[in-house]
């Protein structure tokens, strides 16, 4: 009986599709996710966010022509610049902190902030897991304990994840064992999936 099912030419389509229409499916509920509270603002009421932003990273970018929107997502608070969400307001120990996203890591490749891992590690940031010490070879040095970090590839720079800082630079480095890094946010969570 299998076997006529997929002889049939008109069975083997109409099974495609159902694959195509499944991974459709799957697809949705991601796309059903989308921002809350999507407004457009003028530069000057968030100038202070996104000098934070940006000095938490040490970048300095002129963002005054730009299409500025402030948005909330799963309990975050986000800043678009022309129409992709690139910064965030995460929570830590001194209260809130903004932050770049992963695209906005992608989009203005800051030199601060940063741990990087070996290939190892690789896919288990892709899936959310915490930053093992044992898996970073370098990190900024100016990292301390409780900073916002975004972890990159060490081979390619390519950013992978980004969280909490459990301990200092340069204990990172020298781990052994343990966590490093508390994951907040990786490539393919559903914010890096937002299709804004």
């Amino acid at each position: 009986m299998m076997s006529r099912l997929w002889a049939s030419p008109s069975t083997c389509s109409s099974l495609c599709d159902a694959y195509v229409h499944l991974g459709l499916a799957r697809r949705m509920g991601v796309s059903d996710k989308r921002l809350r509270r999507r407004t457009p603002v003028r530069f000057k009421h968030v100038r202070d966010d996104l000098s934070e932003l940006m000095s938490s990273v040490g970048l300095d970018l002129d963002l005054s022509e730009s299409f500025l929107e402030r948005a909330h997502f799963e309990g975050r608070d986000l800043i678009l610049v022309d129409r992709v969400p690139l910064g965030m307001r995460m929570e830590t120990d001194d209260g809130h902190s903004w932050f770049p996203t992963l695209r906005g890591i992608v989009t203005w490749r800051p030199d601060r902030c940063w741990a990087a891992v070996d290939h190892g590690a690789i896919p288990f940031l892709m899936n959310g897991a915490d930053c093992m010490g044992a898996g970073i070879h370098m990190a900024d040095p100016s990292l301390e304990e409780g900073d916002l970090v975004w972890v990159r590839d060490q081979e390619h720079g390519k950013p992978l994840a980004m969280g909490l800082a459990l301990v200092s630079g340069e204990e990172m480095v020298e781990m052994a064992n343990g966590k490093a890094i508390q994951t907040l946010h990786w490539v393919g969570d559903d914010l890096w999936e937002l299709d804004a």
